[in-house]
């Protein structure tokens, strides 16, 4: 009876170790994933070949390809030389941050409103406006996180951000608001330098999807009926509001 004891407490502690095991095994996994893919992001961000990199961040060109591809793991020296050559934080560089200089939000600590009831303030056009907005981008987010491609998420999100930066910034601008507040300067934002970053948050966009394409990457089925039924409800939003960008562009063209 006690051997019987003996050998299930061994096979429970067994089964947790293993579980444990495999947990942090596709973790490090996700994270080493997430750094070839930045770690080549920034590089062509930087508009340089990889020889070129390679030779000044001290390596050969060969093994900058493997860690850039995934092939072999970087040590403690890499990591830190590779930060200081891209001015991003070592979080960020790991994937376990979407702020380049290192800041950690995560996901659970930030405030979400769209699960809020009730009208906006003074406008039931804005309520109108926001739900669709919320619900419509909450569908893209969840779509786009079944890739698991952190380039392709953080581009959409980089390029969303900087729209509303725009209309945010009018906004603060058009009430009075001290161009001080803001950490770029009025210059550089009246010359269209956030549209510059936007364009280039797009092209990062297509091209991780066609990447992802050829690589026959894990993309959500986009017919009618599966949105539908994944989404019920919200995918009214999600139509709503592309039949309205539709409908006015083809308004622009002159096209009924």
């Amino acid at each position: 009876m006690a051997n019987q004891r003996k050998f299930l407490i061994y096979k429970r502690l067994s089964i947790d170790y293993t579980i444990t095991y495999r947990i942090l095994f596709d973790e490090v996994i996700a994270m080493n994933a997430d750094f070839s893919r930045t770690l080549a992001l920034l590089r062509q961000e930087k508009g340089i070949s990889q020889r070129k990199a390679a030779k000044e961040l001290g390596i050969s060109q060969a093994l900058l390809s493997h860690y850039e591809n995934g092939i072999r793991e970087p040590g403690l020296a890499f990591v830190k030389k590779a930060c200081d050559y891209y001015h991003v934080s070592a979080d960020y560089l790991l994937g376990r941050t979407l702020d380049r200089d290192g800041g950690m939000i995560d996901a659970e600590s930030l405030y979400d409103s769209s699960d809020e009831k009730g009208t906006l303030r003074g406008s039931i056009a804005a309520t109108l406006q926001k739900k669709m907005l919320v619900n419509t981008a909450g569908v893209l987010f969840e779509l786009l996180g079944k890739t698991n491609d952190r380039t392709l998420i953080t581009s959409a999100g980089s390029y969303l951000g900087g729209a509303f930066y725009q209309l945010y910034r009018a906004l603060h601008r058009a009430s009075g608001g001290k161009e001080g507040y803001f950490g770029l300067d009025a210059t550089a934002y009246q010359s269209g330098a956030v549209d510059a970053q936007m364009r280039a948050d797009y092209i990062a966009y297509v091209s991780s999807l066609a990447q992802l394409s050829e690589k026959d990457g894990a993309f959500a089925s986009m017919e009618d009926e599966a949105l539908a039924s994944l989404y019920p409800g919200l995918m009214q939003s999600v139509t709503q509001v592309l039949h309205s960008t539709e409908e006015k562009t083809n308004s622009l063209l002159g096209r009924k």
